[in-house]
């Protein structure tokens, strides 16, 4: 079942991917269902999972949500104490089955499969060297090349393996590996998705891109994985080790603003409680005069909390979600062209009437949606909308894992901000300032990839990255 994405859509950053693995625990494919269960909002489009049980290794992916993938009875045939898994939203190679993950080999009798989170940068420049030297590509996925980097340098060990394969790679992963008997975490040095290690009360080990997936298990959270780190855990225990020279923190803010739920910790923070102090420094920041404050659900919720609690204006929820919307729907025709739109939100009448409004949203990306839902409280007699925004525009593409891959996508970069403003169909717009955002997660500026904002990538798309670049580091 492939994901049709619906004009409704449109407007808003999409979901990377999410990545779970138990080791030490005879349902461990269960209890990844479970983990992957929590993350689907970090994907939609696919889910798999493959479990070893010390000797060999099965693995079950489809297109579809978690609880379309798998039922009771395949994930009793996904027998074993170790598992990984996967959802996706492809943000390298097409949506189709072939791309699902994890992706499994077998290479010289040892199968080996692969869970990724994030976009590597120069993975054309991998590909077209390791189609040159004789590997052959199964699927239009950026991470089927760390599988082939494995297995050119395989002999030497699995710990020297990974230190040898990863070398060559430049970009963003937080990615589990699995063999048999052994799970493998490894995020990157720059840290751009979040990765994090837990426990259970039996000892099991549980590594998962948010806390959300260990809370849904009841897992202990130990520890974030760190950048440049990589966890081997087998029968023996863990071993922590660090390969890679470090580098600059480049922990991806947009996970704070949008991506990760708000009841996970990432980066050191409660995702709710940033939010939240993005809506308290936007109430410092612009002051407006209105009869309420309204998120259009729940993109801006957190954030609309946090203005409304600063500025003691009230807080009302003028729009209402409908929660039993599915992916797909029968299209509207052209005349019925604002239904995509209100089939997901409809507007309070008596409440939002003669009402002068503020709209508190985490961000605008293409500024489809906001504009016909915008319309839609002009329609039911609102007499003034102001929008807030909870991040600063988002001008610049992103190459690390967010589906907004071209700048001429991205609605700050074509308009200025009267533009948006006109565009939307407001009487006022205001974005968060990048001081304001950064001051609201607690760490400092340089802790942050911030390239969507302003433009300074910390990883460089480096399409001069040649042969004898990849020849001199090992590849």
């Amino acid at each position: 079942m492939e994901h049709v994405r619906s004009s409704a859509d449109l407007g808003k950053p999409t979901h990377e991917c999410g990545i779970c693995g138990i080791f030490g625990h005879e349902d461990a494919a269960k209890l990844t269902y479970f983990g992957l269960y929590a993350l689907q909002h970090r994907g939609q489009e696919s889910a798999g999972i493959a479990a070893g049980d010390g000797c060999r290794m099965t693995v079950h992916k489809d297109m579809g949500l978690v609880p379309e993938v798998f039922t009771e009875s395949n994930l009793q045939n996904l027998s074993g104490h170790l598992a990984v898994g996967h959802v996706r939203y492809s943000t390298t190679g097409e949506s189709s089955f072939i791309n699902t993950q994890p992706f499994m080999v077998t290479h010289q009798g040892m199968p080996l499969a692969v869970a990724h989170n994030g976009n590597l940068v120069n993975s054309i420049d991998l590909r077209n060297h390791l189609e040159e030297k004789g590997s052959i590509f199964q699927t239009t996925m950026d991470s089927e090349i760390v599988i082939h980097l494995l297995a050119r340098t395989i002999n030497m060990g699995l710990t020297r393996a990974i230190k040898e394969s990863f070398a060559c790679i430049r970009g963003a992963y937080s990615l589990l590996l699995m063999t048999p008997d052994t799970l493998i975490a490894v995020r990157d040095p720059n840290g751009f998705r979040p990765l994090c290690l837990g426990r259970m009360s039996n000892g099991t080990h549980v590594v998962a891109s948010e806390t959300c997936a260990l809370d849904l298990i009841t897992a202990e959270y130990i520890r974030e994985v760190e950048p440049g780190e990589v966890l081997i855990i087998n029968k023996d225990g863990i071993e922590s080790i660090f390969p890679w020279p470090p580098r600059r923190k480049s922990f991806c803010i947009f996970e704070q603003v949008y991506f990760a739920r708000p009841d996970s910790d990432i980066f050191g923070s409660n995702v709710y409680a940033v939010r939240k102090r993005m809506g308290e420094i936007l109430a410092r920041e612009a002051k407006i005069d209105a009869d309420f404050v309204m998120p259009f659900p729940d993109s801006g919720n957190y954030a609309a909390i946090g203005y409304s609690q600063a500025s003691g204006i009230p807080l009302e929820m003028g729009m209402i979600r409908n929660h039993y919307v599915g992916r797909t729907f029968i299209q509207p025709s052209q005349a019925m062209r604002d239904f995509s739109v209100r089939v997901k939100l409809n507007p309070v009448r008596s409440l939002l009437k003669g009402k002068r409004v503020i709209i508190v949203e985490d961000s605008i990306i293409r500024g489809t949606t906001g504009r016909s839902r915008v319309r839609a409280l002009r329609d039911v007699g609102t007499t003034e909308i102001h929008m807030l925004v909870a991040c600063p525009p988002t001008r610049h593409a992103c190459y690390y894992g967010i589906d907004f891959p071209s700048s001429e996508e991205l609605i700050a970069s074509q308009e200025t901000l009267d533009g948006i403003r006109d565009h939307l169909g407001l009487d006022s717009l205001h974005y968060l300032s990048l001081d304001g955002l950064v001051e609201s997660t607690g760490l400092p500026a340089e802790d942050f990839c911030l390239a969507c904002f302003d433009g300074n990538y910390p990883v460089t798309p480096d399409t001069s990255f040649t042969k004898e670049s990849l020849n001199k580091s090992g590849c």
